[in-house]
């Protein structure tokens, strides 16, 4: 399987976020990359550098409003007196639809959600490299390979169409099904990542031609905590086009596998010709967030039993963060969803 990635994508590097109110080291760092690199590189992957495949592909999920405010944020927050080092918002509208300020501060709460998404100076690089990389990957799928993997890096999930947001900026799933419609009439996203993909279901919520389901930790007592819930099913022409699977906290292997299977048959009813899988491998027992408890064989099972849809398929890093385990659960991945079965 080929795999992408550019070294431009290590650049971010978030120096710490706010968790419950506390200053605390990001999790979300670039060291994750060497970790993933290995995964990938012992499940039999071939990495290649993906091409500068300008604003179109991004631009088709994000609105310019917001894209404009990405690029050109950290600059102008370093133009505030006594600001911090990286854009973290204080202030958040309480509805989205009336002014839009013309205040750094303001426009920063207007498109931040929360404080786990600090911009720097190397963040709208980075983001931008990471989802060419979900585009390369949905091209060479196009292209007739059965599966292309994308080291995506900032991940996507929680971004959406204007709105950053744990950790996400560009929503690298939604841009590689988008590029994906540009040959297949339906695409399905399937997130398994621990936290549910809350902007990948915004980005699609009225639409009827993308399938959006996740499987996740119940949000009812878990970030994101306002989206994820069983009762949303989409809007307008997307009604019925959304599916949310929350897991009871430390639900493991068996549970999620169960929960794989009620989301295959809503899968194959919507007869899709491609496949996003976002792939979060925070669901691990031992990731720092622990919140599920999949086991690194788990991982395995659930790529083949992905695999066994038989659909042309991008898969898309989102989450997994470190630990040991962190290469090893995405080798796990790749091989169960190759076909190699992973002792582990």
């Amino acid at each position: 399987m080929k795999a992408f990635y550019a070294v431009e994508q290590k650049r971010h590097d978030p120096k710490m976020f706010l968790s419950s109110g506390a200053q605390q080291p990001n999790p979300e760092q670039p060291a994750r990359v060497e970790r993933l690199l290995a995964g990938a590189k012992a499940a039999g992957c071939t990495i290649e550098r993906p091409r500068n495949h300008g604003l179109g592909p991004v631009a088709a999920v994000h609105t310019p409003e917001y894209l404009d405010f990405l690029e050109h944020i950290f600059v102008r927050w370093q133009r505030i007196e006594g600001a911090s080092a990286e854009v973290i918002p204080n202030i958040h509208p309480l509805a989205r639809d009336g002014a839009y300020p013309a205040s750094a501060v303001g426009q920063a709460g207007y498109h931040m959600a929360d404080t786990a998404c600090p911009i720097s100076g190397e963040t709208w690089g980075s983001a931008l490299w990471s989802a060419w990389s979900s585009v390369e990957a949905a091209e060479a799928v196009m292209a007739g390979a059965p599966a292309a993997y994308a080291l995506c890096r900032p991940p996507g999930h929680h971004a959406f169409a204007d709105v950053a947001g744990g950790f996400c900026f560009v929503n690298n799933s939604a841009v590689a099904a988008q590029a994906l419609r540009k040959q297949a009439a339906r695409v399905a996203i399937l997130d398994v990542d621990l936290h549910h993909g809350n902007g990948t279901q915004g980005i699609f919520y009225a639409r009827g031609d993308v399938l959006t389901v996740s499987l996740h930790a119940d949000p009812v007592r878990f970030y994101p905590f306002f989206w994820g819930h069983a009762d949303e099913r989409g809007e307008g022409p997307g009604l019925g086009y959304n599916l949310n699977l929350p897991l009871a906290r430390k639900s493991a292997d068996a549970a999620f596998l169960e929960a794989l299977e009620v989301a295959f048959r809503r899968i194959r009813a919507f007869a899709p010709e491609a496949l996003v899988v976002a792939l979060g491998l925070d669901a691990f027992e031992g990731d720092p967030f622990g919140g599920l408890s999949v086991s690194t064989p788990g991982f395995s099972r659930i790529g083949e039993a992905i695999a066994g849809l038989g659909l042309p398929t991008v898969i898309v890093q989102e989450g997994g963060y470190l630990c040991d385990a962190l290469g090893d659960n995405l080798t796990s991945f790749l091989t169960g969803f190759g076909g190699k079965h992973r002792v582990g």
